[in-house]
């Protein structure tokens, strides 16, 4: 009786396997699964591999020189360009028509997404109408809207702000109809006034969708400008490249494309710098 009250009781080989197992996996070191942050500048590695590209195959010959200018060359003819001024007096005239109908857009879209998303009759009477606009394509309204407005500026804004008002109602919308109904059922727990709630649950909630909108804006506004700049513009960028074409002369047309680029990599860095210390709180893969 003695022998079997000492005796150490039996452990099962799958209970040891087990413990062995959470042991092992305590010791190694947790392998983190998010993105890796990149080196400085890690954005332009792949335009610096573009432009080295362009500029052997020019060397080499590889190259018609009649259709693709060669890389040096788009660099004097933007120097000659910039000098005499005309360069600049186009790139004036397309930010001042950019920024309007972009302020416009902004503006609209996101009244109209904040109307829609937090209430019902607002979301019956809005909704619908932008979702066929947004069937339709900004570009293809041209006609339509020449016919209405005829071809001045009035007209090339308005072109610009329609494209705009879509992606922000679109991404802002979304987002405020969006939010976790988890929140919503602890804002009633808690006896939150509707006031409140929006601002201190839903509008937060929606500043990715926010954000995200005005970062497709501006990447529209710039593609919608070049199309409107060639009917009847006297100046911009667009009007710029479209004479240029006429003439063969790829160079200019480079450098226009040269600008946009450089506009609209610098409109997104602005807005990306601003969404994140907007967004601080917000924990993502990105960073």
């Amino acid at each position: 009786m003695t022998s079997i009250l000492s005796a150490p009781a039996a452990v099962p080989a799958r209970t040891v396997a087990a413990g062995a197992a959470r042991s092992g996996a305590a010791e190694r070191p947790i392998r983190r699964l998010g993105l890796r942050k990149g080196f400085p500048f890690s954005r332009l590695a792949g335009v610096l591999l573009l432009l080295a590209v362009w500029a052997v195959g020019s060397l080499a010959g590889f190259i018609d020189a009649r259709k693709l200018s060669a890389p040096w060359t788009v660099v004097t003819t933007a120097v000659d360009l910039i000098a005499t001024g005309t360069l600049q007096e186009h790139i004036a005239a397309s930010l001042s028509r950019a920024a309007v109908g972009f302020a416009f857009g902004v503006v609209i879209g996101t009244a109209l997404a904040v109307v829609a998303g937090l209430t019902r009759s607002g979301d019956a009477l809005i909704d619908g109408p932008i979702q066929l606009k947004r069937a339709i394509p900004t570009l293809g309204l041209i006609p339509l809207l020449i016919l209405w407005l005829g071809i001045g500026e009035t007209f090339k804004i308005v072109i610009i702000a329609l494209g705009v008002v879509v992606h922000m109602y679109i991404q802002t919308h979304n987002s405020l109809t969006s939010i976790d109904n988890r929140y919503v059922e602890l804002a009633e727990v808690l006896g939150l006034s509707r006031a409140t709630f929006i601002r201190k649950v839903v509008l937060p909630g929606a500043m990715p969708g926010f954000f995200l909108g005005l970062r497709l804006s501006v990447t529209g506004a710039w593609l919608t400008l070049i199309v409107v700049e060639g009917i009847n513009a006297v100046t911009g960028l667009g009007k710029m490249m479209y004479n240029a074409q006429n003439y063969g002369q790829s160079d200019v047309i480079l450098v226009g494309l040269a600008v946009y680029g450089i506009f609209g990599l610098l409109s997104d860095a602005v807005l990306r710098y601003i969404e994140r210390r907007s967004l601080s709180w917000r924990k993502t893969l990105a960073g």
